[in-house]
Protein backbone atom coordinates (compact mmCIF):
# COMPACT_ATOMS: atom_id res chain seq x y z
CA UNK A 1 0.00 0.00 0.00
CA UNK A 2 1.42 3.07 -0.76
CA UNK A 3 1.48 6.22 1.51
CA UNK A 4 0.37 9.73 0.18
CA UNK A 5 2.31 11.84 2.68
CA UNK A 6 6.20 11.31 3.51
CA UNK A 7 7.11 9.09 6.68
CA UNK A 8 8.46 11.65 8.64
CA UNK A 9 7.79 14.97 7.19
CA UNK A 10 9.92 16.78 5.07
CA UNK A 11 9.39 19.87 7.00
CA UNK A 12 10.90 20.69 10.56
CA UNK A 13 7.80 22.12 12.62
CA UNK A 14 9.78 24.06 14.87
CA UNK A 15 12.53 26.13 13.97
CA UNK A 16 15.64 25.19 16.48
CA UNK A 17 17.07 28.82 17.58
CA UNK A 18 19.89 28.23 20.22
CA UNK A 19 19.72 32.03 21.90
CA UNK A 20 16.38 30.83 22.66
CA UNK A 21 17.43 27.61 24.70
CA UNK A 22 20.16 29.63 26.32
CA UNK A 23 17.40 31.93 27.81
CA UNK A 24 15.11 29.27 28.64
CA UNK A 25 17.68 27.70 30.51
CA UNK A 26 18.65 30.84 32.61
CA UNK A 27 15.07 31.19 33.37
CA UNK A 28 13.97 27.79 34.89
CA UNK A 29 17.61 27.91 36.62
CA UNK A 30 17.03 31.51 38.37
CA UNK A 31 13.36 30.18 38.93
CA UNK A 32 14.74 27.20 40.85
CA UNK A 33 17.35 28.90 42.75
CA UNK A 34 14.94 31.49 43.89
CA UNK A 35 12.50 29.12 44.77
CA UNK A 36 15.20 27.22 46.70
CA UNK A 37 17.49 29.60 48.07
CA UNK A 38 15.50 32.96 48.74
CA UNK A 39 11.97 32.23 50.73
CA UNK A 40 10.83 35.67 50.99
CA UNK A 41 9.90 35.09 47.24
CA UNK A 42 7.57 32.44 47.87
CA UNK A 43 4.35 32.65 48.42
CA UNK A 44 3.29 31.47 51.86
CA UNK A 45 -0.37 30.40 53.20
CA UNK A 46 -2.24 32.34 55.59
CA UNK A 47 -2.31 30.71 59.06
CA UNK A 48 -5.96 29.76 59.62
CA UNK A 49 -7.82 31.69 61.65
CA UNK A 50 -10.77 30.09 63.47
CA UNK A 51 -14.23 31.36 62.98
CA UNK A 52 -16.08 33.09 65.66
CA UNK A 53 -19.41 31.98 65.31
CA UNK A 54 -18.95 28.95 66.40
CA UNK A 55 -16.83 28.56 69.00
CA UNK A 56 -15.59 25.61 71.07
CA UNK A 57 -14.20 26.37 74.94
CA UNK A 58 -10.64 25.18 74.63
CA UNK A 59 -10.93 24.38 78.64
CA UNK A 60 -13.32 21.89 77.81
CA UNK A 61 -11.73 18.51 78.29
CA UNK A 62 -11.76 15.76 75.25
CA UNK A 63 -13.95 13.27 76.76
CA UNK A 64 -16.64 15.89 76.67
CA UNK A 65 -15.98 17.15 73.72
CA UNK A 66 -15.89 13.15 72.27
CA UNK A 67 -19.05 12.22 73.62
CA UNK A 68 -20.73 15.46 72.01
CA UNK A 69 -19.16 14.45 68.47
CA UNK A 70 -20.33 10.50 69.64
CA UNK A 71 -23.99 11.97 70.15
CA UNK A 72 -23.71 14.39 67.25
CA UNK A 73 -22.71 10.94 64.80
CA UNK A 74 -25.68 9.25 66.36
CA UNK A 75 -28.02 11.79 65.44
CA UNK A 76 -27.14 12.15 61.61
CA UNK A 77 -26.73 8.64 61.50
CA UNK A 78 -30.71 8.20 62.25
CA UNK A 79 -31.16 11.26 60.09
CA UNK A 80 -29.77 9.84 57.25
CA UNK A 81 -32.12 6.29 58.01
CA UNK A 82 -35.06 8.08 57.91
CA UNK A 83 -34.47 10.18 54.64
CA UNK A 84 -33.07 6.50 53.40
CA UNK A 85 -36.68 5.05 54.00
CA UNK A 86 -38.24 7.82 52.13
CA UNK A 87 -36.25 8.39 49.40
CA UNK A 88 -36.00 6.20 45.61
CA UNK A 89 -34.19 3.34 45.42
CA UNK A 90 -30.84 5.32 43.65
CA UNK A 91 -30.94 7.60 46.36
CA UNK A 92 -31.65 5.40 49.23
CA UNK A 93 -28.49 3.25 48.10
CA UNK A 94 -26.01 6.38 48.88
CA UNK A 95 -28.21 7.65 52.27
CA UNK A 96 -27.74 3.76 53.24
CA UNK A 97 -23.72 4.41 52.66
CA UNK A 98 -24.06 7.51 54.01
CA UNK A 99 -25.60 6.33 57.51
CA UNK A 100 -23.01 3.40 57.44
CA UNK A 101 -20.18 5.41 57.57
CA UNK A 102 -21.67 8.08 60.12
CA UNK A 103 -22.02 5.01 62.28
CA UNK A 104 -18.65 3.37 61.56
CA UNK A 105 -17.36 7.43 62.83
CA UNK A 106 -19.16 6.98 66.22
CA UNK A 107 -18.18 3.46 66.52
CA UNK A 108 -14.49 4.88 66.05
CA UNK A 109 -15.46 7.79 68.85
CA UNK A 110 -17.06 4.95 71.03
CA UNK A 111 -13.73 3.07 71.40
CA UNK A 112 -11.44 6.26 71.72
CA UNK A 113 -13.65 7.18 74.61
CA UNK A 114 -13.45 3.41 75.97
CA UNK A 115 -9.69 3.00 75.51
CA UNK A 116 -9.63 6.80 77.39
CA UNK A 117 -11.42 5.68 80.68
CA UNK A 118 -9.46 2.56 80.30
CA UNK A 119 -6.22 4.48 80.87
CA UNK A 120 -7.45 6.02 83.50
Amino acid sequence: MFKVTPNPPDADPIPYDASLEAQNIKTAKDRAIDFYLNPGLKTSTPSRKPGRIFLIDPTVDDETLLVEACESLSSASDMARDIASSVDETQRKAMVILQQVIMLSELVINRVLDNHRIAR
